[in-house]
């Protein structure tokens, strides 16, 4: 068969037409055009000038309920470049017109970056939502044209835009973060629909995680928190140059030898093959995404680049979790003012002439979030060795301050953000290019965890969280904190998520440290006072003060 426009589409109408008017096949329309398009992919791809041997149509589950996943994911030389809807004949290929489940499928797969529409009528190409080119409609009709249909050319060049698709890299961390939390979305989604239809992998892994991390998580919270967790650690790991494309199984691998956590978070989140198979849309569409990101081009070495990169994320993840969370951060010049005011305290009521340079100051802020506070101090205790001219005892000091500052996070996005924050500073304030020997005091935990709880054996490959979690909690119970400084998550009624320092341990017959907290009733407090209290929440074990 020769390989021109029209031999092509007259066999694709044949081929449909004989699949659709058969009476003996049972089955939807949209099941009937899969194997006459399958040609027809490959047929357009040779017409394009691309190798028919290197293109790979992979049929996806057929199960209507899903809603994450594409009829086909097309790759070429073993390349993803982008996925395929197929719809019944008749409904016509643009999904801003879809009603019903076609209308909440289109509100998922819209995050993709490189999506073909087509009822066999008519074909679209969809990149973040938004129309790339005009929709071209076949002349004749799939059903009944049988050899005689026929297209326009510009299908040629709507299947060559489809094929040669690159990733764009994002030029800005804003851009980044508005593409990061598109496709962390799609993940999202894609977790929480495999757990409905109760995937025994995925099932079993939350299970692990609520161990390790989270035991008071739900399937929603667990489908949130894994998202976040690919997503962050696939961006950490662009942050250190490693490639993607290799498998996420080994860009864990080498993100565990600069930061076991996150490392060990990717590795167990995408290790199972199982689970990459379920939730293959959205996992290889962020490892073929993000791995065109330049981090160095986007951050040029600026620490403050990320400032608001997590706020920026989650107004596209999910503007509601923001404010679920109290994810909004403190701007600079407050932080600086907070800093400023605590070092001076020191200096001048508590004999530590240094401020938080002092050797015997130990700092913790209990919701990190981004890291805007141990930011604030690095930088405060640099100039203060720095006042007399003298800034080559710079780069010891702020090493010799590394294990003296503490900083819990629950949430693992903002947490790889602060991680990548103070890593940048560190190589800026230390003027160099290898990062200090002295590890930083931060863990992802539940500041208002129980920390007498304490988790049995683990497996190896989970050991780097279970270590965090140890580590945590023997800060917790046992630190002496001269300085508890940040802004802890903002809820106004916040009754009920206080862990056990609202509710005690009944085990170890230990009453709720809250309980000296609370003011009488006749007193008749008003809001400032409950704000109070939220703060002393977080603060109660650690306000000590001791220098």
């Amino acid at each position: 068969m020769s390989i021109d426009l029209p031999s092509i589409i007259s066999r694709f109408g044949a081929e449909a037409k004989a699949k659709l008017s058969n009476p003996s096949v049972t089955g939807e329309p949209e099941d009937q055009l899969r194997a006459p398009l399958e040609i027809l992919f490959a047929d357009m791809v040779e017409l394009c000038g691309l190798a028919r041997k290197d293109l790979v149509a992979i049929g996806e589950s057929s199960i209507a309920s899903l809603k994450t996943r594409p009829d086909y994911a097309i790759t070429l030389r073993k390349a993803l470049v982008g996925f395929v809807e197929i719809k019944a004949p008749g409904k016509g290929a643009d999904p801003r017109k879809y009603k019903g489940h076609d209308k909440e499928q289109w509100e998922k797969l819209q995050s993709l970056p490189n999506l073909l529409y087509t009822d066999g009528n008519a074909f679209s190409l969809w990149r973040g939502g938004d129309l790339a080119a005009p929709i071209v409609h076949l002349k004749g009709d799939i059903e009944t044209s049988g050899k005689a249909l026929s297209a326009p050319d510009d299908l040629i060049a709507l299947f060559e835009n489809f094929y040669r698709w690159e990733p764009i890299p994002p030029k800005t961390a804003q851009e980044l973060a508005k593409v990061a939390a598109k496709l962390c979305r799609l993940l999202r989604d894609e977790v929480t629909e495999q757990l409905g239809l109760g995937s025994r992998a995925l099932t079993a892994l939350a299970t692990d995680w609520r161990a390790l991390l989270f035991p008071e998580a739900n399937d929603k919270q667990f489908a949130d928190g894994y998202a976040q967790a690919v997503t962050f650690g696939l961006l950490m790991a662009r942050a250190r140059d490693i490639t993607l494309s290799d498998g996420l199984d080994r860009a864990a691998k080498q993100l565990g030898q600069t930061n076991s956590l996150i490392g060990a978070a990717l590795r167990l989140l995408t290790d199972d093959a199982d689970n990459d198979t379920s939730l293959n849309t959205s996992l290889g569409t962020l490892t073929r995404v993000l791995d065109a990101v330049n981090w160095s081009a986007i951050s040029k070495g600026e620490s403050d680049t990320w400032l608001y990169f997590y706020e920026d994320f989650l107004a596209v993840y999910d503007n509601d979790l923001r404010k679920l969370t109290g994810s909004y951060y403190t701007p600079p010049q407050v932080v600086n003012a907070m800093v400023r005011l605590v070092d001076d305290a020191l200096r001048t009521r508590f004999g530590a002439m240094e401020g938080f340079a002092s050797p015997k100051v130990k700092v913790a802020d209990p919701a990190v979030g981004t890291g805007t506070f141990p930011l604030g101090i690095l930088r405060r205790i640099a100039e203060t060795v720095g006042d007399d001219g003298n800034d080559g005892v710079i780069p010891s000091a702020i090493e010799a301050a590394i294990p003296r500052l503490f900083a819990f996070e629950m949430q693992l996005g903002p947490f790889a953000v602060a991680q990548l924050r103070i890593h940048a500073e560190l190589l800026r304030l230390m003027e160099t290019k290898k990062l200090p020997k002295a590890e930083l005091q931060m863990y992802v935990t539940d500041t208002l965890g129980n920390p007498f709880i304490e988790q049995g054996h683990t497996p190896l490959m989970l050991e780097p969280l279970a270590a965090s979690r140890r580590s945590a909690n023997k800060i917790k119970r046992e630190q002496s904190i001269t300085v508890v400084i940040g802004n802890p998550p903002y809820k106004e009624k916040a009754k009920g998520r206080g862990g056990w320092i609202e509710e005690g341990d009944a085990m170890r017959g230990m009453p709720a440290p809250l309980n000296v907290w609370q003011p009488p009733k006749a007193w008749g407090v008003g809001a400032h006072a409950k704000h109070l209290r939220n703060l002393y929440v977080y603060f109660w074990r650690w306000a000590t003060w001791k220098v």
